[in-house]
């Protein structure tokens, strides 16, 4: 990808944001701007915030706020609508179900936002569910949305946005058009190179702060366990949690160097269980002694190199909290994250949309999840009842203001740090070496040679319903390289995916590709078996390589399959 155009700040510079008080319609609620600007701090006893005080302090800034304007800065709703100002009749309608409101940037006014979340729906998501709305199409389009945002926030006076989305690439990507595509985590744990992965992330993450997005909720730290895991699969680096936490730490760098925040998830770990927390609340049953060994290194490792965020997992992790879905554990929110991580970023819920976090109204459980130690509320169901549901906490003390200060004290400094970097696209070519050079590595032939074409003559592609994008990206490969493809008669290069069954397999094929977690390979005969984990153009583009004996398949995979070596090569 290009860098777009318009290479401007990621976010409107801190020292002139957080030093304006925040003001708007609601003015009973609010507080005043300070007169002044004066250089000389003002007595902490008398409470009073000078501009420069503010410019400084995020705690002196937040500990000013109306309680209004600290319910506003912990909520990071989605919105529907791709600009900030101008929605469809249908966005407008959704947007008004959500917050009362027809458009995102009235919603960031009305509500005095700290953050928004960009999300897509695709019918190949795990997390499908929770994201109705789509308001990203192209880098360019994201630029104008957030820059629209971005200036809500502005005329409404109130610090810049954090501006969120899911970018883990493989089957959880928001932005597919016109970006570098990255293969999955479990693609980048097969190749077993962290340099390769932070290269990469770098790449990602100048892509990523030219659209103006300033935090990526990546990478998944979750250490994978059973095969039947099909929530979290090739979105996990893979089964060893000394690689991953490697892997984990390698992204966590590419992201920052390039000024996004890094949002590791799903805090405790969402590897060790085969229910989907987008549909009821999974149990974790492991020991607390195989957590510490499994599930914590990756996170771990993902703290001490920087990450800015964390989100929970709505999981009921037994040796930790029996009972009590992680986002509103007190004892794993901060006993465990703060206390023995020694995290001092944000943290942040999973969607509060999803049903665990559900079985109470949208106010009281946004009073649960601040109490428990969240600091931001990511995508609750009903924007009013969930601020209203704060406010209400701190009139009748069932919330704490210093909670609440504190939880926007640390946003306020994560918005500081990540404001007034110029948000650089950098080199399209120069990304794709460096993305291309991970998937060169993780390329795994699983069963068949290791050396010269894998086939000779004549082949064809075919693939699992579904997949013609993915088909026609490696014909085309494989004919940039010379391989002669024919639409039918050839040697038969099979292509399966991420939810496909042993019905979707063509067991007459010379090779089976499978282009997500590889497990499905164990019920393959092909003579040849290879994983992708990934179908990006770029991976597809090594693969044909291998296929063509131009390459070697150096990848290993990173998760056991039944039968099946981790190599063959």
């Amino acid at each position: 990808m290009a860098c777009v155009k318009r290479c401007l700040p990621l976010a409107v510079v801190a020292t002139t944001l957080l030093a304006a008080a925040a003001c708007g319609k609601d003015e009973a609620h609010r507080t005043p701007a300070p007169a002044t600007t004066s250089s000389e701090p003002a007595s902490a006893k008398a409470g009073a915030e000078t501009g420069a005080a503010a410019e400084a302090d995020p705690a002196a800034r937040a500990a000013a706020m109306s309680d209004a304007d600290l319910a506003g800065q912990v909520l990071m709703p989605y919105a529907y609508g791709s600009d900030a100002t101008t929605v469809d009749k249908t966005s407008a309608a959704g947007n008004r179900g959500l917050a009362g409101v027809d458009t995102p940037a009235q919603m960031v006014a009305k509500f005095h936002l700290g953050g928004l979340i960009l999300v897509s729906f695709t019918a190949q998501d795990p997390t499908g569910s929770t994201n109705p709305a789509t308001n990203v199409e192209n880098p360019q389009q994201v630029r104008k949305l957030t820059d629209g945002l971005q200036t809500a926030a502005r005329e409404a006076e109130l610090p810049p946005l954090m501006i969120g989305t899911d970018q883990e690439y493989g089957v959880v990507t928001r932005v597919t058009q016109g970006v570098t595509m990255l293969p999955s985590a479990m693609g980048a744990g097969a190749a077993g190179k962290p340099a390769l992965t932070e290269a990469a992330w770098h790449a990602a993450g100048e892509e990523l702060a030219a659209m103006g997005i300033t935090v990526d909720f990546a990478p998944v730290a979750d250490t994978l366990g059973p095969p039947a895991n099909t929530v979290i699969g090739s979105r996990s680096f893979g089964a060893d949690p000394k690689a991953n936490a490697d892997q984990v730490a390698a992204v966590v760098r590419g992201l920052r160097s390039a000024g996004v925040a890094a949002g590791l998830k799903h805090f405790p770990g969402h590897g060790h269980t085969d229910r989907d927390s987008h549909a009821t609340l999974p149990v974790v049953k492991q020991s607390r002694d195989a957590w510490t060994a499994q599930d914590l290194p990756p996170f771990r490792s993902g703290v001490t190199a920087g990450a800015d965020v964390v989100m929970s997992g709505h999981l009921d992790v037994q040796a930790l909290d029996k009972g009590v879905p992680a986002t509103f554990s007190h004892k794993i929110m901060t006993d465990e994250l703060r206390g023995a991580l020694k995290f001092g970023g944000v943290a942040i819920t999973d969607a509060m949309n999803m049903p665990p976090a559900m079985q109470w109204p949208p106010g009281e459980a946004a009073v649960r999840a601040l109490n428990a130690g969240n600091d931001m509320l990511l995508m609750p169901p009903d924007i009013t009842k969930a601020r209203d549901g704060i406010l209400a906490g701190l009139k009748d003390g069932s919330l704490k203001r210093e909670r609440l200060v504190e939880a926007v004290t640390r946003i306020l400094t994560l918005k500081a740090k990540k404001s007034g970097r110029p948000a650089e696209g950098g080199s399209g070519a120069a990304h794709e070496q460096a993305v291309a050079a991970l998937d060169a590595a993780s390329i795994t032939v699983l069963k068949g040679a290791c050396g010269g074409p894998l086939l000779t003559g004549p082949v064809t592609v075919t693939a699992a319903d579904g997949r013609e994008a993915a088909r026609i990206n490696l014909v085309k490969a494989l004919q940039a390289l010379g391989v002669p493809v024919q639409a039918a008669g050839g040697k038969v290069i099979h292509l399966v995916g991420y939810g496909d069954s042993a019905l979707d397999l063509d067991q007459s094929a010379a090779i089976t590709v499978m282009m997500d977690t590889p497990y499905l390979l164990a019920s393959a005969k092909s003579p040849t078996l290879i994983a992708t984990y990934s179908s990006s153009r770029l991976s597809l583009t090594t693969l044909a390589a291998v296929i063509a004996g131009k390459a070697k398949a150096t990848g290993r995979s990173p998760v056991a399959v039944a039968g099946l070596p981790r190599s063959a090569c």
